[in-house]
């Protein structure tokens, strides 16, 4: 590692990496190098090796241990941490709804100040934030829609558009017509709604209901698959510099809020419907782990966070805008 340089490390862009590592009841170390986790058993101990440079976030769950040697690798590469509960989700929602996993980002006084400064020009003027609101909106719905069209594997599952055109339009419409955040989110939430019952439906999923502490398969899948959407979501705000908690739509008091706008832009394309199509499988956790990390790579999510995230950054966003919203670029 003489050799090596923390730039060296982060010669990967993080829009360009493809691993997130959820591990437990493991030990993570460093050894001759290499981040490894190791796996012990009554016969063997396992060592595996963490390609750093192209992991974008590992999250620490159950019985799992990190060493400072570690991490000091990990943040030198760039690679966000997050301790959480099994399966990637907290095991007791109450101890701490507002940040259910705790990020850790790496230190880095040469990160660039062009987004935040730009973020910060609109970020507290209020009709200016809601036009921000407004646009990422519009990129989740886009984004949503060019998914389910173009994707073969869900429009075999029941997942395509005529079945959601109407919620689509309506949602398209209330956003357009908001005059506040608190719009947005009730528009947000009457969509999300449909979603859920068209997903059920599709599936064949009965007396589905949205519940976080739910031991169904289906709530479980999506507790997980958010929990990595706001990984990404982190990495993407870390790298661009802007604080988490410049919310433009969940408000203003939770200090992680920005995740999750960002995580927005693609969880509904992605992660529900996964989540109902594996628990109708009955598929394992691991199974659908890899199934919705590799739809993340099949539909460069984080190249889709970054797009979006860095054109509203520096966009000026004026006057003109706020009445006539354009949506970042695809």
């Amino acid at each position: 590692m003489d050799d090596f340089s923390p730039s060296d490390l982060k010669s990967i862009l993080h829009s360009k990496r493809a691993n997130i590592y959820y591990l437990e009841y493991c030990r993570v170390m460093q050894k001759d190098g290499r981040v490894l986790y190791l796996t012990e058993s009554s016969r063997e101990n396992l060592y595996f090796n963490i390609p750093i440079a192209n992991t974008t976030v590992i999250l620490l769950g159950n019985g799992t241990s990190i060493t400072q040697a570690a991490i000091r690798m990990l943040a030198q590469a760039g690679v966000l941490v997050g301790f959480s509960g099994g399966g990637g989700t907290p095991l007791f929602m109450a101890n701490d709804v507002e940040q259910p996993i705790e990020w850790f980002t790496p230190q880095s006084e040469y990160r660039p100040t062009e987004y935040l400064q730009g973020w910060m020009s609109f970020w507290f003027d209020d009709k200016k934030r809601l036009s921000a609101a407004k646009m990422l909106q519009t990129a989740r719905i886009k984004y949503l829609s060019r998914v389910w069209q173009k994707d073969k594997d869900l429009k075999q599952n029941g997942f395509d558009l005529n079945g959601i055109e109407s919620a689509l339009d309506a949602f398209n419409l209330r956003t357009d017509q908001a005059q506040k955040q608190s719009e947005i989110l009730l528009t947000e939430a009457q969509l999300t709604k449909a979603l859920y019952k068209f997903s059920a439906n599709a599936t064949n999923t009965e007396g589905f209901k949205r519940q976080h502490a739910s031991t169904d398969l289906a709530n479980d899948f999506l507790n997980h698959g958010n929990y990595l959407a706001y990984g990404l979501a982190a990495s993407c705000l870390w790298v661009l510099g802007i604080p988490h908690g410049f919310a433009v739509m969940h408000g203003k008091t939770r200090r992680g809020a920005l995740v999750f706008d960002v995580a927005d832009l693609i969880k509904d394309a992605l992660v529900l419907p996964w989540a109902f199509i594996c628990a109708k499988e009955n598929a394992t956790e691991q199974e659908f782990r890899q199934q919705i990390l590799q739809a993340f790579t099949d539909h460069k999510t984080l190249d889709y966070m970054f797009d979006n995230i860095k054109e509203i950054s520096l966009t000026n966003v004026n006057d003109s805008d706020i009445n006539n919203e354009k949506s970042p670029s695809l």
